[in-house]
This record gives structure tokens, C-alpha cells and sequence, in this order.
């Protein structure tokens, strides 16, 4: 896992790339924040969603409301890369709906769309 640190509009974000699954489960998620912090001293995190769980997309498991819980509660905000078309589900499509309307959780199609939202997020 790499960390590259982008500061935007005075904001700090970390980037994270991994060829690996980062986050399969609520302590992945945790360690992700502790590891942004510690290492660049972020609080806002761009992950590719190949980087989390196939699971966190189905939300009859649960996960993602875990895992996305977890950032909420330590203020570190998240946007999630990628494709979010190939999912069939409608509920998945209104949680991501909901979520881009919100401040603190992203679903966003490139990097440098990811940066600029969590870079102008209050």
C-alpha cells in the first residue's frame, strides 16, 4: 500500500493505491485511518473500490454502513473510485445517491474528481 499526500485548496488528502484488497473488514477500515494519519497526517482518504471488499457493495452484509460508520466517527472523510455502473442493485445506487449528498463519504468516477470534493468538504 502507498500513501501519496495532495494538499488541495490548503486541505490535506491522502491517496492511496494498492495493487491488494486494503479494506475487508471493519479493522482493515480502522487501520486505513490510523495509517493516513500517522503517515501523512490526513484525514481525508481517495481509495479505489477495487482496494475494498466486493461485500461492502452488497448492502445485505452490512459492511459498508460498518465500515463507512467507522470514518464518521473518527471525522476522517472518504471518497471511493471507480465505476459504480456495473452494480444492479437500487438500493446501492440511493446509498450512493445519499452519500454524495452528504460531507463525509464520496462514490466518485476519477482521482482527481475525489480530490477536489474532499478538498472543498467541510
Amino acid at each position: 500500500m502507498n500513501i501519496a499526500k495532495h494538499t488541495v485548496n490548503g486541505v490535506n488528502i491522502a491517496v492511496v493505491t494498492s495493487e491488494e484488497l486494503v479494506i475487508a473488514d471493519v479493522q482493515a477500515a480502522l487501520d486505513l485511518i490510523a495509517t493516513a494519519w500517522y503517515e501523512a497526517e490526513c484525514d481525508r482518504i481517495v481509495i479505489h473500490k477495487t482496494m475494498l471488499a466486493e461485500s461492502f457493495f452488497d448492502l445485505k452484509t452490512r459492511l459498508a454502513g460498518d465500515i463507512l460508520q467507522k470514518f464518521i466517527n473518527y471525522k476522517a472523510k472518504l471518497a471511493i473510485v471507480g465505476d459504480f455502473s456495473v452494480y444492479a442493485s437500487k438500493s446501492l445506487k440511493d446509498f450512493i445517491y445519499e452519500s454524495n449528498n452528504g460531507n463525509d463519504i464520496f462514490f466518485l468516477p476519477t482521482k482527481q474528481q475525489a480530490i477536489e470534493k474532499l478538498s472543498l468538504a467541510k
